[in-house]
């Protein structure tokens, strides 16, 4: 009898109380997925945000304002180059027999092949953007056999230029200072059977010149 009794209470001690071991079941329960959800929801304000940090701008500096001139609107000199004007010009005009500086540049698919913006100086690896200056409608080369140069980067000698294409010679006649002017350049006016740099052997190329400077006009005889 006393035995029965003792086991009746030790069975009553361990008794848990349905109600109380479900409330903390669920608080339990509940108390995870609510730190859960608060780590998943910065996750999610996270995730939406990104999107938004990479500028749309980025892909409008990608985008190259290329304009394509077409064939029709070029005009023909009596050599029979074709050139159109970019930029007019508003200085003095680049007459035959006058002394003008230019920069210019030679392009071959996209590729600046040759450009008097890459001059090397002498006794010296670097390059500057040193103009060119030649006389109008004079053969082509007579000009780089000139004196040496003292820039202010180094010295600088017209034989250490990079060599223009022939067609610029008389293709600048009627610039005026400040134009720009693009020039469809045929193999026979330009680097012939040999090439140049990245200009193939009897390649066609675009020549881009920039009219910086009339120094002197043409002599009266």
């Amino acid at each position: 009898m006393a035995m029965a009794c003792l086991q009746k209470i030790s069975s009553l001690t361990s008794f848990k109380h349905p109600i109380k071991s479900h409330h903390e079941e669920v608080h339990q329960n509940v108390s995870l997925p609510l730190i859960s959800r608060r780590s998943s929801s910065s996750s999610l304000i996270l995730i939406s945000v990104l999107p938004f940090a990479n500028p749309q701008h980025s892909l409008a500096r990608e985008r190259r304002n290329r304009k394509t001139i077409p064939l029709e609107d070029y005009l023909t000199t009596s050599d029979g180059l074709k050139y159109y004007d970019l930029v007019e010009g508003k200085g003095p005009i680049a007459e035959k027999g006058s002394t003008v500086q230019v920069h210019f540049d030679c392009v071959y698919n996209k590729i600046t092949a040759v450009s008097s913006r890459e001059s090397k100086i002498l006794a010296g690896n670097r390059t500057i953007a040193q103009p060119y200056e030649f006389k109008v409608g004079a053969p082509p080369g007579r000009e780089r056999k000139r004196d040496f140069v003292d820039n202010p980067n180094g010295l600088f000698s017209a034989q250490a230029a990079p060599k223009p294409p022939p067609a610029m010679y008389t293709v600048v006649e009627g610039m005026k200072v400040g134009g720009k002017r693009t020039v469809i350049v045929p193999p026979e006016a330009g680097y012939g059977k040999k090439g140049m740099n990245e200009i193939p052997p009897g390649a066609t190329f675009d020549l881009n010149l920039e009219l910086l400077q009339v120094i002197s006009k043409p002599q009266e005889n």
